[in-house]
C-alpha cells in the first residue's frame, strides 16, 4: 500500500475509539462529533474490508483483527509524534516559559536577565509574573520560581535562595533632627505593611518586630498596608514610611542607595525561593541552561 493512500484521519479515529472504547470519548479527543467518528470508522472498514468493532447497545468491543493491529498502530502514531518533535525541536528549544511572582520578577529577575541573554542569545524567555497557582503538569510552563517551604509533591524542586527580613526606608527619613535614629523613632513614622506575607507564618510582622525590640506604639501610630511585596517596596522608595522588607527583593535598591537598612537586626524565615518544574522537563537543555544561570546569580549575591 502506497503511503499517499493511507487513510490517516480514519486511522486516527479508529485509534481514539479503540483506546476509549467509545465513539463519544473519541469525538471529544478529536474535537469532532460522534457521528463523524462513526463515519470515519465505517469508511475505514470499507477500505480495509475488515470489521473493526462489535457494536451493541451498551458496549463497543474490538474484533480480533483490530486487537492485533492496535499495538502496531499505537507505535506508528508514537513514531509520528517523535518525528514532529524532531522537526520542531530547534524552534521549541528557543522558547522558555517561566512563572514567578511579580515582586521577584521586577526586583530580582529583570535587572539580571541581560546576563542570561549574553550567554544564551538563542533562547527567548517568556515571563508570566503572577501569584496564581500553577499546575506544572499541564506543560504550559517549563520552569517556575516559588517562595515557600519547598513542598511541591510530584515535581522537581531545588532550593535557590534563603531569605531574611529587616526594616528599610528611603534615605531621606534618616536625615535631620527628626530622622530615624533609634527603635523608639519608629513611633513617629508610618509603618508600611506587606500583607502578601500573611501566608508565611515565620515572616515577622510589625507587631512581632516591635515587641522583639521593646517598642509599644500608640493608637495614633500611622499604618499603610499593601497586598503586594513590590508595592510595599515602592512605597518605601517613595518615602512613605518604613517597611519590613525581604532582603532578596530589596537587595538592588539597597546596593544602589535608593533604600537604606535600619538597624543591624535581621531575622531568617522558614520560607525560601525554589526552582520548580515537571520532572520530565528538568533535563531539557533550555531548562538546564536557565537553572544553571539562576544558580550562578544566586551564588553571587
Amino acid at each position: 500500500m502506497r503511503r499517499s493512500l493511507l487513510p490517516l484521519n480514519a486511522l486516527r479515529a479508529f485509534d481514539a475509539a479503540a483506546r476509549h472504547k467509545s465513539f463519544k470519548l473519541a469525538a471529544e479527543e478529536m474535537s469532532v462529533t460522534p457521528a463523524a467518528i462513526s463515519q470515519q470508522i465505517r469508511s475505514l472498514e470499507e477500505y480495509l474490508n475488515v470489521q473493526l468493532f462489535i457494536r451493541d447497545k451498551n458496549t463497543l468491543q474490538l474484533t480480533k483483527e483490530a486487537e492485533e493491529a492496535l499495538p502496531s498502530l499505537d507505535d506508528a502514531f508514537n513514531a509520528f509524534e517523535t518525528a514532529v518533535e524532531i522537526l520542531q525541536k530547534d524552534e521549541e528549544n528557543r522558547e522558555l516559559h517561566i512563572t514567578l511572582s511579580p515582586s521577584f520578577a521586577s526586583k530580582w529577575l529583570i535587572p539580571r536577565l541581560g546576563r542570561f541573554y549574553e550567554q544564551h542569545e538563542n533562547i527567548n524567555v517568556h515571563v508570566d509574573a503572577s501569584m496564581a497557582i500553577v499546575n506544572f503538569k499541564n506543560d504550559e510552563f517549563d520552569l517556575g520560581v516559588r517562595y515557600g517551604r519547598g513542598k511541591y509533591p510530584g515535581l522537581y524542586v531545588e532550593e535557590l535562595m534563603k531569605e531574611e527580613v529587616f526594616p528599610v526606608c528611603s534615605p531621606e527619613l534618616l536625615s535631620g533632627e527628626e530622622g530615624i535614629k533609634t527603635y523608639e523613632d519608629l513611633k513617629k513614622v508610618t509603618l508600611i505593611h506587606d500583607d502578601s506575607s500573611l501566608e508565611d507564618e515565620s515572616c515577622p510582622k510589625w507587631d512581632m518586630w516591635l515587641k522583639a525590640v521593646g517598642v509599644t506604639l500608640s493608637r495614633k501610630s500611622k499604618h499603610l498596608h499593601f497586598n503586594s511585596t513590590q508595592l510595599t517596596i515602592e512605597a518605601a522608595l517613595a518615602g512613605r514610611g518604613v517597611a519590613i522588607a525581604k532582603g532578596t527583593i530589596a537587595r538592588d535598591d539597597l546596593e544602589q542607595g535608593r533604600l537604606v537598612r535600619l538597624f543591624a537586626r535581621s531575622l531568617p524565615v522558614d520560607f525560601a525561593y525554589y526552582m520548580v518544574c515537571n520532572e520530565h522537563k528538568k533535563d531539557s537543555p533550555k531548562v538546564q541552561a536557565f537553572m544553571e544561570w539562576l544558580r550562578s546569580e544566586a551564588k553571587n549575591i
